[in-house]
């Protein structure tokens, strides 16, 4: 019977670009930048490395399909290396590759790494065309902000919220991002920003305004892991470790039956209800000290935290102008600017959501490190839209723990 992958395998080293409009780097650049950092936190040799995991949203600026745009980037030892897709979450599924086979004993050390450069194509988030397939991803009338918006207008519905206070707390969903982005020098936007600033910006797609939704970034970040014996081995003591990992793939549910009321995510829920028993978490608000979550637009964060058990259903308003997910607030979320700030090169966004925790739980986070490092962190990354997506929940937390 499967046991899950819980203590089994131990962040090594991780790395993270600088993110923003990389006009003058290219795809390979940030590659060896998030690489270089990685490898260096790490303490080991590039030859080590087992195999490798390489995730990237948009094929075409990358070479096509094929792992063989990293493998020469780094000029890798003729390794395996394994080029993974899957929307936005698609960073966060190359780390499952690498833990995997490090759980599995097939890798003793093993790499994942996700970059996007969306600003020299001007990919502002909609969907591409397709070459003919069946399944066209293409929906002329149909984008991520529309269908964001048409979550917010689903759960202000539900929940008998009024829009003056759904719209107020986006506001300080967006004002607290913009607060802890600009603390963080790898991050794309790092203005403050004030409430009557985000309350009066142009509508995008109302509910959601110009600071209701996340930049287009280019960048990107890796993870290095192994199992605890060998990090050890290799004179480590202040090792984090992987807890849990589950992946919710939408199966037409949403879009397809009357029993979605459109006000939530079913992915994120079931996700994150499999990854609190992976790592034996009975009490979620409690144990969890940060998480980074896939804050598209402002409501999604919102609405994601009722999704992960955190908030009460209907209570994350509360919670959110309660300060709970502040930086010094009792379950701060998006400490490093989140997608809204940090910024979102999608496939790399998942893992430089682990990227910050792993930074916490180390103590080296700079000017925004927690005054307490946290257990457990949690990171959630969601792909797609509201009515089709995938989601990815991992917990990650000191050894022991």
């Amino acid at each position: 019977m499967a046991s899950g992958i819980r203590d089994k395998v131990a962040l090594l080293g991780m790395g993270c670009s600088r993110f923003g409009e990389r006009w003058n780097d290219n795809a390979e650049a940030l590659i060896l930048e998030a690489f270089s950092e990685a490898l260096d936190d790490a303490g080991i040799e590039k030859c080590q490395i087992d195999a490798a995991w390489f995730a990237t949203a948009i094929e075409e600026q990358h070479v096509g399909k094929s792992g063989i745009p990293l493998a020469m980037a780094l000029r890798l030892p003729l390794i395996p290396v394994t080029r993974v897709e899957n929307y936005c979450a698609s960073g966060s599924e190359a780390f499952r590759g690498a833990v995997y086979a490090v759980a599995s004993g097939a890798c003793d050390v093993a790499l994942a790494l996700g970059v996007e450069k969306l600003k020299d194509t001007g990919y502002g988030g909609l969907p591409q065309r397709s070459r003919g397939a069946v399944n066209d991803m293409y929906w002329s009338n149909l984008s991520a902000p529309g269908a964001f918006a048409q979550l917010a207008t689903a759960y202000q519905a539900k929940h008998g919220v009024a829009r003056e206070d759904l719209k107020r707390a986006m506001a300080h969903v967006s004002v607290k991002s913009h607060a802890n982005g600009a603390k963080n020098p790898k991050a794309h936007l790092r203005k403050a920003i004030d409430e009557d600033r985000a309350l009066n910006a142009p509508m995008i797609a109302d509910p959601l305004g110009l600071f209701d939704c996340c930049g287009v970034s280019d960048g990107a970040a890796c993870a290095i892991v192994t199992t605890p014996d060998i990090a050890r081995g290799l004179g480590r003591t202040d090792l984090v470790t992987v807890k849990a990992l589950q992946l919710s793939v939408s199966n037409g549910t949403e879009s397809q039956h009357n029993s979605w009321d459109g006000s939530h995510f079913m992915t994120t829920q079931v996700a994150s209800a499999r990854a609190y028993e992976e790592a034996g978490i009975s009490n979620p608000r409690e144990a969890i000290g940060l998480t980074e979550v896939h804050d598209c637009f402002s409501v999604t964060e919102l609405v994601t935290m009722e999704d992960l058990h955190l908030s009460p259903e209907g209570g994350a308003i509360k919670d959110v102008m309660d300060g709970v997910f502040d930086a010094e607030g009792a379950l701060p979320c998006q400490i490093d600017g989140g997608l809204k700030c940090f910024g979102h090169p999608i496939g790399a966004s998942g893992l430089r959501m682990l990227y910050e925790i792993y930074l916490q739980m180390q103590g080296r986070a700079g000017d925004r490190q927690r005054s307490t490092e946290p257990t457990f962190g949690l990171t959630h990354n969601l792909g797609g839209f509201p009515h089709q997506n995938v989601c990815s929940v991992v917990i990650v937390g000191q050894e022991g723990a």
